[in-house]
């Protein structure tokens, strides 16, 4: 859990697939999939530019899926991903493939993060995917996927702020990246400091309970949260930060407290994404989440029964990183790590400006 001083690298044709198709005469249609702890997300895009004046890029997304799989679940107990598991994943996976067979993706990459790095078994569920479904998972270590996260989702950070901390709370891991204001107008956000915490929803709900959670519950999850933060935190202790210094939060955490902020009756991404959320507005609706029993939480249309027994362990994660890292707004990011390993696969191949 060391904080490591690292720079953005460029993709590496080794790192990237061609699904064995040809080079087409037009754009390439690319596809990001990224299978977590909890979760298989793909997403299927093409290249679109907005106005120069705006001085950004885009994706046109052509299709997206996600399914909750929890490839974790039970692994910090036995150390190995159960069969149960595997076959739930495999079965989601088949649902990728197809879905890039029809799109005529040309380009892309699939990642697998923390379950399969610290699974005793990941070689051998990544080597019975390839046979199943033919896709080729490639397992990322913690600081590219705290660079993908970074590229996701940098751009909604506050372009005036000297200094902002991302976090992305995962099923089996959080990451967490200082990023500091870019060298030069127009490029991104320098990746000041990095860490990555075997900690996560799946694992700590796992160890301490998700269902019925009360107070000393949710004070022991958080506690121990802040036990894992205590390193990046003297690490980044000297770093400044200005009056506009905020959080940017990425994952299901705090996507979901958005909605029930917002009091959604059903998840909108859309009014989600880029939200900002004052200290005290977390405060309450994580309060509100609280109060809930499980069964309340179950009929929550941005929780479901899916999350239920797991939001509130990320409320803990999130709680802990307000705590040590003040800051008086937190933006919301629905976006991360399959935008940024788009934009980098776009920006190889100059698609991108």
């Amino acid at each position: 859990m060391e904080a490591v001083q690292a720079h953005p690298a460029g993709v590496t044709a080794a790192s990237t697939l061609a699904l064995g198709r040809p080079a087409p005469s037009g754009p390439h249609t690319y596809a990001a999939l990224d299978l977590g702890t909890n979760n298989c997300r793909l997403l299927i895009a093409r290249p679109e530019r907005r106005s120069r004046r705006r001085n950004t890029d885009f994706l046109r997304v052509i299709d997206a899926f996600s399914r909750i799989v929890r490839l974790g679940e039970g692994l910090g107990r036995a150390g190995r991903i159960s069969e149960a598991a595997i076959e739930r994943t495999i079965v989601a996976l088949d649902v990728c493939r197809a879905k890039m067979e029809t799109r005529g993706v040309t380009r892309a990459r699939l990642v697998a993060t923390q379950a399969c790095r610290g699974a005793a078994n990941g070689d051998e569920f990544v080597a019975r995917v390839r046979e199943r479904t033919g896709l080729e998972l490639e397992v990322i270590d913690r600081e590219t996927e705290a660079r993908f996260a970074a590229r996701g989702c940098g751009s909604l950070a506050d372009p005036h702020a000297s200094s902002v901390l991302l976090f992305d709370i995962g099923g089996g891991s959080t990451e967490l990246v200082w990023l500091t204001r870019p060298s030069a107008p127009g490029e991104h956000r320098d990746l000041h400091s990095w860490t990555s915490l075997e900690l996560g929803v799946v694992t700590l709900a796992e160890h301490f309970g998700g269902r019925a959670v009360d107070a000393r519950t949710f004070t022991a999850m958080k506690n121990h949260a802040l036990e894992a933060l205590e390193h990046f935190v003297e690490a980044t202790a000297e770093i400044r930060r200005c009056s506009r210094f905020h959080l940017l939060g990425t994952s299901g955490t705090v996507t979901t407290l958005a909605g029930v902020h917002l009091g959604l009756e059903r998840y909108d991404r859309w009014r989600v994404d880029g939200l900002w959320m004052t200290d005290a507005e977390a405060t309450r609706a994580i309060d509100r989440l609280r109060a809930m029993d499980f069964d309340e939480r179950v009929a929550n249309g941005c929780i479901g029964p899916q999350r239920a027994d797991l939001v509130l362990a990320g409320c803990a994660i999130f709680e802990a990183i307000r705590e040590v890292f003040p800051a008086a707004r937190t933006r919301i990011a629905d976006r991360g790590l399959r935008e940024g390993m788009l934009l980098e696969l776009m920006e190889a191949d100059g698609a991108l400006a």
